[in-house]
């Protein structure tokens, strides 16, 4: 059996870190990786990002038969979602297509979870928190984010061994049951 490679992306506010730590919690052997994207939003922010995204592929290469599940929140997604919407000064398209192709290459079980709000209201209210961020948070933002992360699903789909999934997290109770449901998870 091989790995799962467990992707959990979204906008900000959709309940990421939730679901990534009910996957730490109830997946045996997985690791956890918080990503976040580089703060230099110029060109030489792009080098930066490719660099770190290159080594992390090469890195899930060198590990892909350690029967360790990764789970991310977050992954070079988020940069392209970034770039599309010119939160950055550049364009991530290019280094976008490569990644994809390497993480298609990996011999993982992979799983892409895209979330969002059926009541894109409720981001007003998950976003009233106090953060170090470079990137604002506002409900416009998080809206703009949530569509531009379903309109990547298509890249994805070419993807082999990979598994996509959409759940709304308005209520988690529900977002906990499919995420159990997909991964077998058993509550006692």
């Amino acid at each position: 059996m091989k790995a799962k490679c467990i992707i959990v992306e979204g906008p900000q506010g959709c309940g990421k870190t939730h679901l990534v730590n009910y996957l730490r919690e109830n997946i045996p052997a997985a690791n956890l990786y918080r990503l976040s994207g580089q703060k230099d939003k110029s060109e030489k922010g792009k080098i930066k990002s490719k660099k770190m995204y290159y080594a992390l592929l090469n890195y899930m290469k060198e590990i892909e038969d350690s029967d360790i599940n990764l789970v991310f929140d977050r992954l070079f997604f988020s940069e392209e979602v970034y770039c599309k919407l010119e939160y950055k000064d550049y364009s991530f398209d290019d280094v976008y297509k490569e990644l994809l192709e390497m993480l298609g290459n990996l011999s993982y079980d992979i799983y892409y979870i895209s979330l969002y709000l059926k009541d894109t209201s409720v981001y007003e209210i998950r976003l009233k928190r106090n953060h170090h961020n470079y990137q604002n948070f506002s409900l416009e933002n998080s809206v703009n984010q949530q569509n531009t992360y379903k309109s990547l699903i298509q890249d994805i789909r070419k993807l082999k061994n990979t598994k996509i999934y959409e759940i709304a997290t308005d209520n988690f109770d529900e977002a906990y049951k499919k995420i159990n449901k997909i991964f077998k998870i058993i509550n006692k």
